[in-house]
Order: C-alpha cells, then structure tokens, then sequence
C-alpha cells in the first residue's frame, strides 16, 4: 500500500468519525439511494446549514459524488471508489436500531418524491432558517 492510498482511507474514516456524518452516509448505504440536501436535513433533522457542512467535508473525503438536476442536487456514495464500497459495507453492517428514527424519517420522505424525484423542499421549518418552506 502507498503513502497515498493509507492517506486515502485515513481521510474517509476521519471524515466518518462525525456522528452527523455517519448518519448521511449510513442512509445512503442503506438505502442505495440519490438524496438531495433537504431530504437529509428532514431525515436527519438537523438544521440545512449543517447538512451541506458535513455533504462538503464528505466531498472533500472523495465518499460522495454530487449530481445536479435542475435546482436540485443529488448525492450518492461513490460507489466505483473500493474504499468508498467497501466501507459502505461496514457502515450497512451498523446495528439497525442505532439509526431507526433516521430510516423511518427517510422512508417519510421518499413518499414526497414525484417521478422519483424530491421536489417538496424542507418540510420542518424549523431547519430551514430564512429558507422559504412550501406547502
């Protein structure tokens, strides 16, 4: 193994060494699925500015891939990357019961996607300071 590969997997577990982190990366593992931002701010419910703080440091960790699509962009882990899958595995293999609200909330959420795609915006208005929020 090199120097850069050992730099490489230090980076991702430090970046996973962020509860709030964890949990955005545990959902993608789990579900296997594209979110955007506001899906995981009220799956999480944590405040936006926080879930694009933690999506910006799981970018710079090179977990995650960003698409956009329209005003929306959608994250996913990069799954091409063998860190990236291979410590997704480990992250699926956390005991479930640890992050049950989360998935429940997930799972609320996706029922709001139209043509599978996320298009209520933040629906806990709350964390979304000075974010218009639709009805």
């Amino acid at each position: 193994m090199t120097e850069t590969e050992l730099s490489r997997i230090t980076d991702a577990f430090k970046a996973l060494s962020d509860p709030t982190r964890l949990r955005i990366v545990r959902l993608m593992a789990a579900n296997d699925e594209e979110v955007c931002v506001c899906e995981l701010v009220d799956s999480l419910e944590v405040p936006q500015y926080h879930v694009s703080r933690h999506l910006k440091e799981l970018r710079n960790a090179r977990l995650l891939r960003a698409r956009r699509d329209g005003r929306w962009v959608y994250y996913s882990l990069d799954l091409t990357d063998p860190v990236v899958k291979e410590l997704a595995e480990v992250v699926r293999r956390l005991p479930a019961d640890l992050f049950r609200e989360d998935q429940k909330n997930f799972e609320q959420q996706m029922t709001l996607r139209v043509g599978g795609r996320c298009r209520a915006g933040i629906q806990k208005k709350h964390l979304a300071p000075n974010v218009r929020v639709r009805k």
